[in-house]
């Protein structure tokens, strides 16, 4: 059985610039990114400069053997002799050439004139062949080059092998920098328009951007600006882009960062970075620095065996410390999301430094009206969808969601050539987000037999059980892993569960398997998801909701303070009374399923029905399975107060 609770507001993309660079640095930043070193290197610049490094060599090997040094008392003694064709004079150094054609090298003392070595040697230049000849300056500086070269080319390319290495973006000397984007001032045209729901939340956050737009208001009169607002909520409801719209609404500079961005392997990398975007921020203040899944490094500290640990903590400290420094003119507001905000360390979300937290938390109705309005801007839809029913079943879904399902309908219709999007496509996506892909297995008759009835079973007590939701699909259709789905979504948003919704619910999730052996006598492997959640809930029951017999009593592990929790700790109950509660959630589990049982033999003429045209059609919606049962769906009984 499937039961679905879809999540992430609208996302609007924008040009990001590197921090600490102003509105003026605009058109140098982007020809850095156009013509950025480290792509080049990429494409092959390296293999450019290995080559140019060896190029002296190899002109060296072009112009002949490597030269001998001989000392200058020899050279005279071959000139005397007359074996040497050419004399060419740079400097101090002598370039010999001999008439067998090697080259060899010597040198006179300085200011010394090689006609008065030759007038010392008593040799007559006139009676030998010897030709004379001074470089000019060019061929000395040429000669110069070929010593040099190598050597500022092996600098150059050790330089760029260690920045492609450790892939920075700021040069080597950069490594500590912040790697945070800014969002130039006027280039941030999210609003809170833009924000479907979350109307608290805007609320809370509507002061924040009166804060930033008007700080004298406050300052005046002895208040000071919240240092910090944390964002907690469930993945996809739309912090980054409530964050982006309150920096939308002040009109300020946006600083964005990742936590795990201020992480490196080298220690104290993470507190140089943090100090260096708090710096920047007070520079372009006001200013807004969101810190997006502030978790990675904004963990309890202490608990935690991993490597890297230890520069975790250094860089939550410096958070701390900076918060701290804030004055109370800084003007600067560091906003933070998570969806684990347990697991955050009390001294980050202490009085002082996140002043606030907002809770994100998944669209109500109207919300998700909001939502779908936004983004069904720029498709066709059928003129008779009906948005009303869209919200209603689309309850638990967050923004992410919506979105995604809007698009995968959008997708369908494109693939299939038509030019408008109906509500069976925005069924079918709302399925495929959810549960995946339909999946045209091939079963034998006797596995989709089993199955018919294991998803009826599911339906049936849904049906004519009080408490639970209504049914809104059933299929034998497999999608993901499982081979069937039920789906019940309940009519409204719940904000609280009941124990009689919880007893109702375990036994619809045990009717898959009680219909199995009230008809085939036998058990699938089908029903273990469902076990699972049956089993979830009882235990639920029994160790943090109090509803069993044991009384109003949390059996489950007990943290004393948040500075010592431990997710590894035990259980702080004797086993005797172990014993108990685990005989309270088989207890549970036991009467649910007898309760599926009593409730299929009662119905079983409305089970064979539903199982049998299932077998036919495969999918039935939730008005074809009323028109099968023949009954109403179980009302709560009213109680007279």
């Amino acid at each position: 059985m499937a039961k679905t609770n879809p999540g992430n507001q609208q996302t609007q993309q924008s040009a990001n610039q590197t921090a600490g660079q102003t509105p003026k640095d605009q058109k140098k930043v982007v020809l850095t990114d156009k013509f950025n070193l480290d792509s080049l290197l990429n494409k092959g610049l390296l293999f450019v400069f290995i080559g140019l490094l060896f190029l002296p060599f190899v002109l060296n090997l072009i112009k002949g053997q490597a030269k001998d040094k001989i000392t200058l008392s020899q050279f005279v003694r071959d000139v005397r002799d007359q074996q040497v064709s050419k004399v060419e004079v740079a400097g101090n150094e002598l370039r010999v050439f001999y008439n067998d054609g090697v080259e060899k090298i010597t040198r006179k003392e300085d200011g010394q004139q090689l006609v008065e070595v030759f007038k010392a040697a008593e040799i007559d230049l006139t009676a030998t062949n010897l030709e004379i000849r001074n470089l000019s300056v060019g061929e000395v500086v040429w000669e110069l080059m070929l010593t040099i070269l190598p050597i500022l080319l092996m600098v150059v390319v050790f330089f760029f092998i260690f920045r492609q290495a450790r892939g920075a973006q700021d040069g080597i000397m950069g490594i500590g920098r912040s790697k945070a984007k800014l969002f130039i001032k006027g280039k941030q045209d999210t609003t809170f328009k833009d924000v479907g729901g979350m109307k608290e939340a805007k609320q809370e956050l509507e002061e924040i951007v009166d804060f930033l737009k008007h700080p004298k208001k406050y300052t005046k009169i002895g208040a000071r600006t919240p240092k910090g607002v944390l964002l907690v909520g469930p993945s996809g409801t739309g912090k980054t882009l409530l964050a982006r719209a309150v920096a939308g609404e002040a009109n300020v500079q946006f600083l964005s960062i990742a936590g795990s961005e201020f992480m490196e392997m080298l220690v104290g990398v993470g507190a140089s970075r943090v100090r260096d975007l708090f710096t920047t921020a007070k520079k372009i203040a006001p200013s807004i620095i969101f810190i997006d899944e502030i978790d990675a490094i904004g963990r309890v500290r202490g608990n935690s065996s991993f490597g890297g640990h230890d520069e975790r903590e250094q860089t939550l400290n410096q958070i701390l410390v900076e918060m701290d420094g804030f004055s109370q003119n800084d003007n600067v507001i560091v906003m933070a999301a998570t969806n684990r905000g347990d697991m955050l360390d009390p001294a980050l979300v202490r009085p002082g430094r996140f002043d606030r937290r907002v809770t994100v938390s998944l669209p109500d109705l109207e919300e998700r009206k909001y939502i779908l309005s936004i983004h069904a801007k720029g498709k066709p839809f059928d003129p008779n969808l009906q948005w009303e029913k869209v919200a209603r079943r689309t309850v638990g879904f967050s923004g992410a969601d919506i979105e995604n399902m809007l698009n995968e309908a959008a997708i369908a219709v494109a693939r299939e050539s038509r030019e408008k999007i109906t509500m069976e496509d925005i069924e079918e996506a709302s399925l495929k987000v959810k549960l995946g892909p339909s999946k045209k297995r091939l079963h034998d008759e006797h596995e989709r037999r089993m199955t018919a009835y294991h998803e009826a079973g599911h339906a049936v007590i849904a049906h004519v059980s009080p408490y639970s939701d209504p049914v809104h699909r059933i299929s034998i259709v497999s999608r993901g892993q499982a081979l069937g789905f039920t789906l019940t979504p309940p009519e409204r948003d719940k904000f609280q569960t009941t124990k009689k919704e919880l007893i109702d619910e375990m036994a619809v999730f045990l009717g898959g398997r009680a219909a199995e052996i009230l008809i085939f006598d036998d058990l699938t492997a089908g029903a273990s998801s469902d076990i699972d959640q049956a089993t979830r809930v009882a235990r639920a029951m029994v160790v943090d909701y109090g509803m069993s017999e044991l009384g109003p009593m949390n059996f489950g592990p007990q943290y004393e303070t948040a500075y010592s929790r431990s997710w590894a700790e035990p259980s702080k109950i004797s086993d005797d009374l172990q014993q108990k509660v685990d005989t309270q959630i088989q207890k549970i589990i036991d009467t649910a399923e007898k309760r599926a049982m009593t409730l299929l033999k009662k119905y079983h003429q409305q089970l064979d029905a539903v199982a049998e045209q299932l077998l036919e059609i495969e999918s039935l919606d939730g008005d074809e399975f009323k028109k099968i049962m023949g009954l109403p769906k179980a009302k709560v009984p009213t109680v007279n107060r």
